[in-house]
């Protein structure tokens, strides 16, 4: 089958022919019907995660079933599916205690990076998340894997398994908002925009979106926000302006340690700063520690939307399909897998939301 292979930190992804074992008991066969390019994936391509080499990205995809494991019972061949990077045990504390996506006891492959599904000429190559969707076929732990409703297209589909479940359940799950709050999100990417329709949904009375593109933030306006704000150094006292104050719940969506200290700054008394983009490791957030403790703010992370996606993105892909969510203007174009650095060179230029790549197999 064919890959887009990472073989070092900043250089292009290779288009590869490699080959796929499995499944094993517990795994599934997928084939990719489409997989979208995150930010999280770049984070790898850029240097700022290390991992080890070679390895095929892309945690974000949709697909059809091919074949199943002998362990296997909820899934059989044909079943149309969306992956997820928060594969569960079920059993350990986290798991128990409703947050899967917490789970530090992945029931993945002993010792994966040398037994990792993929291969080249008798040699393993890494599945970015024990995933490696950037390729025509996957093979992943059932707990990866979780089911569509009738009718849900597949390239849509696709971006349910990070962007709009990050976005949305940040929102309804992580910081919990209630109707009426004033909300703030900056970083009007492919996930800051479900954190912009995940405000809608939850019933907030002002939504405002904070983005250096002025494209981004017209697009942030059909997710439903109710103002939008050039980002720079007036951005602050723009949005403290339009709120009366501040606002009860600021989204950080980009991961840059100066933008979430402008977000906590947004802030009115008894707010929550709610961080959400990825920032790189060692990066540390500085706050003014008497300004949060006499405002009584709270900053929060949300890892994955804090949501048990196996139950949620069949919640949300039925929303689409009834008209309550928003997700065809969340894909800026449709790719082939060789047009995939080109895609990612236009995404960190903030020219797309997401380009989804789709699979003619």
């Amino acid at each position: 089958m064919k890959a887009a292979i990472l073989r070092e930190a900043r250089t292009p992804l290779t288009i590869e022919t490699v080959e796929l074992d499995g499944p094993r008991p517990e795994e599934v066969r997928i084939r990719i019907a489409a997989s979208g390019l995150c930010h999280s994936d770049y984070h790898v391509m850029s240097g700022d995660l290390g991992s080890a080499f070679p390895i095929v990205l892309g945690h974000e995809a949709s697909g059809i079933v091919e074949a199943v494991g002998s362990d296997v019972r909820d899934f059989k061949p044909g079943d149309r599916v969306v992956t997820c990077t928060s594969i569960y045990c079920g059993h350990c504390g986290d798991c128990q205690d409703g947050h899967n996506h917490l789970c530090s006891v992945k029931p993945v492959r002993e010792n994966p990076q040398a037994n990792s599904p993929i291969r080249q000429n008798g040699q393993p190559v890494q599945a970015f998340c024990n995933l490696g969707a950037f390729a025509e076929e996957m093979v992943v732990h059932q707990t990866a894997v979780s089911k569509l409703p009738e009718g849900m297209p597949l390239d849509i589909a696709s971006v349910l398994g990070c962007a709009v479940l990050t976005g949305i359940g940040s929102v309804t799950q992580g910081a919990k908002v209630h109707p009426g709050s004033k909300v703030v999100v900056l970083g009007c990417g492919g996930v800051g925009l479900n954190v912009v329709q995940g405000a809608r949904l939850a019933g907030a009375a002002q939504i405002i979106a904070v983005d250096l593109n002025p494209s981004k933030l017209e697009l942030a306006k059909k997710f439903g926000a109710t103002d939008t704000v050039q980002g720079g150094p007036d951005a602050v006292a723009q949005v403290t302006e339009l709120t009366g104050g501040g606002g009860d719940y600021v989204f950080e969506v980009v991961g840059i340690p100066a933008l979430q200290r402008e977000g906590f700054m947004m802030l009115r008394k008894r707010g929550t700063l709610v961080l959400v983009g990825i920032a790189k490791p060692g990066a540390d957030l500085a706050i003014p520690a008497l300004t949060m403790l006499v405002r009584e703010t709270r900053v929060i992370g949300s890892n994955m939307g804090s949501v048990p996606f196996q139950r949620v993105i069949p919640t949300y892909a039925q929303l689409y399909l009834d008209g309550r969510i928003t997700l065809d203007p969340l894909i800026s174009q449709r790719i082939a897998l060789e047009d995939i650095n080109r895609g990612y060179d236009q995404l960190i230029a903030g020219e797309t939301a997401r380009s989804v790549i789709v699979f003619d197999h």
